[in-house]
């Protein structure tokens, strides 16, 4: 499987909103690469499914075209909180469950069913958190790259990343927390 065939089919190449999808999407990928060495040096024993993480890395963000978010190139209607469950039902009709979850399960450190109402947010009142350690390396390794275009290429640092999670109250907090002390072993 192409991941960027899959993008290609409901993408148009060339455009800014192809670009900044393919190069944040990459630019996370190889972070979550560099991240499941890591951890698979830390944990001899444990197995990863590193073609999985790579073409799921390639489409965790591809619901992003169905959202509204101008300052992405995004022309849609959908709030952006809603990309991650659009790209999951998009691969679910690719034929690619396992891929759609990685797309549903990296916002945040993971969406809790408590966050969702607590907060009104705009999807169903079900648990958006990473399961595998594949969607747990993945949900991490998105954390250090934006998809604001003049910021694309730009590695975020450990601290800024604590500190856009504060936003979102402090279950985000804690639950980053526990997440990057799991996989980056921090």
């Amino acid at each position: 499987m192409n991941p960027f065939e899959v993008i290609s089919r409901h993408y148009s190449p060339g455009t800014e909103l192809y670009r900044v999808l393919t190069v944040h999407s990459v630019l996370v990928t190889q972070k979550a690469r560099q991240i499941a060495f890591s951890y698979q040096e830390r944990h001899p024993g444990e197995e990863l499914d590193l073609e999985l993480l790579t073409e799921a890395g390639i489409l965790h963000d591809i619901g992003i075209k169905h959202c509204h978010a101008p300052e992405l190139f995004c022309e849609g209607s959908e709030p952006y909180i809603r990309h991650g469950i659009l790209g999951q039902e998009m691969l679910e009709a690719e034929g690619l469950p396992r891929h759609a979850l990685f797309c549903s399960r990296h916002t945040g450190a993971g969406l809790s069913r408590d966050d969702v109402i607590s907060q009104g947010l705009p999807l169903p009142a079900e648990e958006f958190l990473p399961i595998s350690i594949e969607e747990k390396i993945l949900c991490v390794a998105d954390k250090f790259f934006s998809k604001t275009p003049h910021k694309l290429w730009k590695e975020k640092r450990l601290e800024s990343i604590a500190k856009s999670m504060a936003k979102h109250g402090q279950a985000s907090v804690e639950r980053w927390d526990a997440l990057r002390r799991e996989i980056l072993g921090e």
